[in-house]
């Protein structure tokens, strides 16, 4: 039997995608273990288990294939943080905690290479802009009204959760993931709830 040309045309452009899915997802887990520039386009064919030229014919350069897979993680982190329940500081960080435990020492390495990234260095502070953005979101309510002031808390919650901060927590201070989830939560809301622990020092003149 005589097979269609749309038949075929469909089934050339279902196998094309799912090579590029294949390239994409063995991408991002060599970007996830390694630093960038020690990832290769022929580390990237062998793991998918393409020839270098095919991921050259869906990908110009290695940058295109990074920022393809920076997309696919873009897309998934951006699901997650969405389910969080605004206002609620618990599940607000354990969220960017899981995300961290996943991703987070590429993230690390990333940030400490933008310099090296070439065209994709915008890609870094995209990434800080998108989480300040999600921070103002999440903790609208409880942020000042004064712009200065605001402005000034969504940098300090920014601190608070940022990656580097669980770096220090998990990797350098080896707290466990629950320990580090309960200070990160204690540094936000020292930020929602600025009231003095403490009297103030008097002046002793």
């Amino acid at each position: 039997m005589k097979v269609s040309r749309p038949y075929q045309m469909t089934a050339r452009a279902e196998a094309a995608a799912a090579t590029r899915d294949r390239i994409v997802q063995a991408a991002t887990e060599l970007f996830f273990d390694q630093w960038f520039e020690d990832v290769t386009l022929a580390a990237i064919a062998k793991a998918a288990g393409v020839s270098h030229q095919t991921v050259l014919n869906h990908f110009d350069n290695k940058e295109g294939v990074a920022l393809a897979a920076m997309k696919v993680v873009e897309r998934d982190t951006v699901a997650r943080r969405e389910a969080v329940v605004l206002g609620d500081v618990e599940s607000a960080v354990g969220v960017l905690v899981a995300e961290y435990e996943w991703m987070g020492d590429a993230n690390v390495r990333w940030a400490t290479s933008a310099d090296r990234l070439g065209s994709l260095a915008g890609l870094v502070d995209a990434g800080r802009a998108h989480h300040q953005q999600w921070l103002a979101t999440v903790f609208a309510a409880d942020l000042p009204r004064d712009s200065g002031a605001r402005a000034r808390a969504v940098n300090a919650l920014h601190a608070a959760t940022d990656v580097y901060t669980w770096k220090l927590l998990r990797r350098d201070l080896r707290l466990e993931r629950g320990e580090t989830e309960r200070t990160m939560a204690d540094l936000v809301r020292g930020v929602l709830d600025p009231s003095p622990r403490s009297e103030p020092r008097k002046d002793p003149t």
